[in-house]
């Protein structure tokens, strides 16, 4: 099993759930005001008055087998707008009950 760690600039929120359900993933957990600034392009997502966006999170658990997928479903809209922000970040899950 694997973890998946999107960040994303909220207004990719309803995408992002589309994604999941496009490729059969049902449980996630996920954090709807989250702020972060990008190592190398965009804007900081800060919920101030000089930077107001914010981002949101999402992890979900996945069998390894979608893993690639839902990689390169995220990278497509990713460069619908390389500006807006999104990473993900894939974990190895040692256990889980």
């Amino acid at each position: 099993m694997k973890s998946i760690f999107i960040t994303f600039d909220q207004a990719y929120y309803e995408q992002i759930m589309s994604i999941l359900r496009g490729n059969n993933i049902r449980g996630f957990t996920s954090w709807t005001e989250v702020q972060g600034r990008g190592t190398k392009t965009g804007d900081p997502h800060l919920g101030s008055h000089a930077w107001p966006s914010l981002n949101s999170a999402i992890i979900t658990i996945v069998e390894d087998k979608k893993v690639k997928q839902v990689l390169e479903d995220l990278k497509a809209l990713d460069q619908t707008s390389e500006l807006m922000g999104l990473r993900a970040f894939v974990w190895n899950i040692e256990d889980m009950i």
